[in-house]
């Protein structure tokens, strides 16, 4: 493979899959509908069950050109969820699948995110 494939390969990959990952988590906001709530009730509801997702959405951002915050965020994302999990009461071992599903292109994107900061140091040096 041409080194000027892998580049965009390394740079536009950890985007796209951001992209896709935010609004995979935004679609879990939309059980808000399940209780019919009242107009202000699901607004509500939404905004606060799309918190994360509007926070990965400033990191992605912001990691546009910066790609060591999106490394080290999404990868603490995906250790914060896995970690909150294991620590709730009821917890199952089949809720590791959940972990996986969640955290598992958490910490793909960040270890992409980490690659391309990493070949964007070793361009510049």
């Amino acid at each position: 493979m041409h080194p000027n494939k892998i580049n965009k390969f390394i740079y536009w990959t950890p985007r796209i899959l951001s992209i896709i990952f935010i609004l995979f988590l935004s679609i879990f906001s939309l059980d808000v509908f399940d209780s019919n709530p009242g107009f202000w009730q699901a607004v509500l509801g939404l905004l606060m069950h799309n918190i994360p997702s509007f926070i990965l959405l400033i990191v992605l951002i912001i990691s546009w050109k910066h790609e060591i915050v999106g490394g080290i965020v999404f990868i603490l994302a995906g250790l914060l969820y896995t970690i909150t999990l294991f620590m709730k009461p009821e917890f199952a071992w089949q809720m590791i699948s959940w972990s996986l599903i969640i955290s598992g292109p958490a910490f793909l994107i960040g270890g992409l995110f980490f690659a391309n900061w990493q070949q964007k140091k070793f361009k510049l040096e």
